[in-house]
């Protein structure tokens, strides 16, 4: 079987469509039909089939996807070995990191890489109206995402997974509150409290459902916002009570003081998310061996 036609059927296993593979592929729907059908004579088997308006995978589809991400991934694991015996880690390598972890761990980050001759780093932020994050390792080689822990949906499409670090979550209060005198804070205490919340499914939405079954009752969320700094900004002017990072809230310079939250587990977890044959290329691990060192760096600085 001709790798490239396998490699079109595991973009289709990723992207779900053959609009999509012809366009991250640089082909047109027709030809990647075209090497997806002489593909399937090669395999002796279907594919493909029907699905509403357009095509799926079968059983047999899915199991030889899944060989091609084996396949590249020997591939890319052999042309590493051969890099690291010819030179440095070099290239380039596209990164994509949500806001408020590309605040804690970008500048140090590019500090580093700038320190690496031959190798580029291309970064940028994420959109917070993305679906599934893990959907971007298709089209950057790094992802960074937060979420509760360890999503199943990522070991179940083969992706790469590297930790980086756990950060707490806080509640934030206006200067004054009647809850700042605490030290800590419950759920209990935050029954009565309007709430200033992020979109629904983003990981600081999931600690205040948490806290919501710790109460039995639902939340009152006045508004709800994606950028933290709106968030910080609305809290300080007494609109709310909110869910917000440990490390990046600038608490006691703008109107907000914010205190632990106990009995519910209030954190997030902040990953590497990466194809595995990507994740092989020397320049690659070499920008998240980085990420790795900066994020323990960044930790130590804050918990120290």
């Amino acid at each position: 079987m001709d790798i490239r036609r396998l490699e079109l059927l595991r973009e289709l296993a990723d992207r779900g469509s053959v609009t999509a593979v012809a366009a991250a592929t640089h082909r047109t729907a027709s030809a990647v039909s075209q090497q997806l059908k002489i593909l399937e004579r090669e395999a002796g088997v279907p594919l493909t089939e029907r699905a509403g308006r357009g095509i799926a995978l079968t059983s047999a589809g899915r199991a030889l996807a899944r060989t091609a991400t084996e396949v590249a991934t020997a591939i890319e694991r052999a042309e590493a070995l051969w890099e690291e015996f010819r030179a440095q880690p070099r290239g380039e390598v596209s990164l994509v990191i949500f806001p408020t972890g590309g605040q804690m761990l970008l500048p140090g980050l590019l500090t580093t890489v700038d320190g690496m001759p031959g190798l580029t780093l291309h970064a940028g932020d994420l959109d917070s109206t993305v679906g599934d994050i893990a959907d971007l390792t298709a089209d950057y080689d790094v992802v960074v995402a937060d979420s509760p822990g360890v999503l199943p949906g990522w070991s179940e499409r083969g992706l790469a997974v590297v930790q980086l670090m756990r950060e707490p979550l806080d509640i934030a209060l206006p200067e004054g509150h009647p809850l700042g005198a605490r030290s800590s804070l419950s759920p209990a205490d935050l029954a009565d409290q309007t709430w200033i919340g992020t979109p629904e499914g983003l990981p600081f939405d999931r600690i205040l459902r948490r806290i919501e079954g710790a109460n039995g009752t639902p939340a009152r969320i006045a508004q709800r916002f994606a950028d933290n700094g709106i968030v910080e900004s609305l809290v300080a002017a007494g609109h709310g009570i909110a869910i917000l990072p440990r490390y990046t809230t600038r608490d006691r310079e703008n109107g907000l003081i914010t205190r632990p939250l106990t009995g519910v587990r209030a954190s997030r977890l902040i990953s590497v998310l990466m194809r595995p044959d990507r994740a092989e290329r020397p320049s690659v691990r070499a920008v998240v061996t980085a990420l790795r060192d900066e994020a323990a760096r960044f930790e130590a600085q804050h918990t120290g």
